[in-house]
């Protein structure tokens, strides 16, 4: 069964009930959240009976909890020396809510060296990472490391870095990758050509390693380094090539999660893309039909 959500909020007052009840709007079976703002260390405390009653309405919904996603906050950069303590101590502290959330996986962007070089910066993540999984006691939560642009100074745009940094890493049991479709796009492979995408990451790194794919279009044509995602089917990826990926037969037990925009920064495409999704028809009057033209 296809498994298919949307990132959404976590409300301090309502935290995963919340964010589960704005994936059942939309009509998903899964959903991706932050425990708390990406761009700040603010946190409120997990509420575990909050927690209780989502897990319960997920059993009523018969929607799987091991295929929710947590999200990292973007503040975390293990490849920056000056931050490298702080990056550490914020991500063992996530690691330890999203254990407390009951929630199995957690995306992460490997970071930006910052002029540190791709070398010290891969090494960087591979010190911290092991730092974290040795400072979490009883650990359920597997880090997925996001494939990335390459906008700037970012780490794992290619394969072969993300690999590095695999191998790198202790706990093998706790670590995955988790594959962006605007980012592959944007870093210069071709999403057109999936199946040679994937048996390429299956020599470098495996096809058992995917826990997680983002679903997004892109702005840009392949190989910009730009990050900027498009509503499905309205970017250079395209329509058809996004629905051979969501539907492929070695990908059909890993979720999906779309980050695609708002419309005009007011309206959430979701439940109409979730819908032509399932439908594998493209929508071309989409925008109107979310504005409700």
């Amino acid at each position: 069964m296809l498994t298919i959500g949307s990132h959404v909020g976590f409300n301090k007052n309502t935290q995963l009930l919340g964010s589960l009840e704005e994936a059942l709007s939309y009509e998903a079976n899964t959903f991706m959240f932050y425990t708390g703002a990406p761009q700040n260390t603010g946190r409120s405390p997990i509420d575990d009976t909050l927690t209780k009653q989502a897990f319960d309405k997920m059993k009523e919904n018969k929607m799987d909890p091991s295929k929710v996603i947590v999200h990292a906050p973007y503040i975390i950069n293990l490849c920056n020396e000056e931050n490298f303590d702080f990056s550490v101590n914020f991500l063992t502290e996530e690691v330890k809510r999203v254990n407390q959330l009951g929630i199995q996986y957690l995306v992460l962007h490997p970071g930006s060296h910052v002029g540190l070089g791709i070398e010290k910066g891969i090494q960087h993540i591979i010190e911290g990472l092991n730092l974290v999984f040795s400072s979490v006691k009883e650990n359920q939560v597997t880090i997925l490391l996001e494939t990335m642009a390459g906008k700037g100074s970012e780490v794992g745009s290619k394969l072969e870095e993300i690999k590095t940094i695999l191998e790198g890493v202790k706990d093998q049991s706790h670590i995955g990758v988790c594959l962006d479709t605007c980012h592959l796009n944007d870093s210069g492979y071709d999403m057109s050509d999936f199946d040679s995408f994937l048996e390429e990451f299956d020599k470098i790194i495996g096809i058992d390693k995917i826990g997680c794919i983002h679903i997004n279009d892109s702005k840009n044509p392949r190989e910009s380094h730009k990050d900027r995602h498009e509503n499905i089917g309205f970017g250079t990826i395209g329509f058809d090539s996004l629905i051979k990926i969501i539907y492929h037969k070695k990908l059909e037990e890993v979720p999906k999660i779309l980050e695609t925009p708002y419309v005009e920064k007011e309206y959430a495409p979701y439940k109409q893309e979730i819908e032509m999704i399932r439908e594998k028809e493209f929508n071309p009057k989409l925008i109107e039909k979310i504005k409700g033209y």
